[in-house]
């Protein structure tokens, strides 16, 4: 009993007597197994993250012996005071809202209608797969090339086969219609991601329920209105609020194919790197991103109600 009692008052000798528990070396493997990737969101989301809000409190030099002069929310009242901000956020919000419709009704549409037996249904699906997964660079330029004013063959069959138009038109970088082939073009490239996603949902519906509204009289409408429509509600909300993120960011795909198209994204770029003002350029990106996580929170509470 007094070697016991000894043992109790040393912590060295009761680590000796009482080793680590099972609970504590799951535990201590969890916090190893979970530290890669804790580092790399740190070091890839985090880091960035903090640091442009930074760099959107400062004037940044240009110089590289110089640091940036803190500033507060200078840049922020600049941005929000420039008829520009305002102009390229207009055009950001039709941009989505028109792309983001129609990628998803496209998707839709495509959807019911090759979820249906035929031959060839594979290839057919295969194919409408292409437009998402060729290279963007790729596209980009044959789409250029498709609607030149000068040998583009959109051009060619409006103006001298279908007589539609008495002289060509520069689709891509005309002011006047390069937003609208921007939104035409994102949603040729993006219905495929929601084809695709929808048509998963469709074949995971039990057929019962078809069946069913078949012996009560029920038409093809009424089964897609009834059954089908309620059954995709949820994968159609994730959808829209996952392009929705994606295209209220879209810069590759609106650079690329033309400078006409002044969306908040290439907003921001061009304040930071033709203009040098890499202090609005971030204020501009963190007020993007305000927005968005505003956004999203109140869609999935008003819309997916998690």
């Amino acid at each position: 009993m007094g070697a016991e009692s000894k043992t109790d008052e040393l912590p060295f000798f009761k680590s000796l007597f009482n080793p680590e528990t099972k609970s504590q070396k799951e535990a201590r493997l969890g916090y190893f197994l979970i530290f890669p990737t804790v580092a790399l969101v740190t070091g890839v989301i985090l880091y960035p993250i903090l640091y442009n809000l930074w760099l959107s409190l400062t004037k940044v030099s240009l110089g590289p012996s110089q640091g940036g002069e803190f500033v507060g929310l200078a840049n922020y009242i600049d941005v929000v005071s420039d008829p520009q901000f305002w102009g390229a956020m207009g055009t950001t919000l039709i941009y989505t809202v028109t792309t983001v419709a129609g990628a998803t009704l496209l998707g839709l549409a495509v959807a019911l209608l090759l979820n249906r037996e035929f031959i060839g249904r594979a290839l057919a699906r295969g194919v409408v797969l292409l437009p998402y997964v060729v290279p963007i660079i790729s596209i980009v330029f044959a789409w250029k090339y498709l609607f030149n004013p000068v040998f583009g063959m959109a051009n060619f069959v409006l103006v001298d086969v279908l007589h539609l138009l008495e002289n060509p038109v520069n689709w891509v970088e005309s002011p006047q219609y390069a937003l609208w082939m921007a939104i035409f073009f994102e949603i040729w490239r993006a219905f495929p991601f929601a084809f695709l996603m929808i048509i998963a949902k469709l074949q995971s519906i039990p057929k019962t329920y078809y069946e069913a509204a078949e012996i009560d009289g029920a038409n093809w409408w009424q089964k897609t209105l009834k059954i089908t429509l309620p059954q995709l509600k949820f994968v159609i909300a994730s959808l829209a609020l996952l392009r929705w993120i994606w295209n209220f960011n879209k810069f590759s795909e609106v650079y690329l194919l033309s400078k006409q198209v002044n969306v908040v994204s290439v907003y921001a770029y061009e304040k930071a790197f033709s203009a040098y003002q890499h202090g609005q350029g971030a204020a501009i990106s963190a007020t993007l991103f305000l927005i968005l996580i505003s956004f999203v929170l109140l869609y999935v509470k008003k819309v997916l109600k998690w």
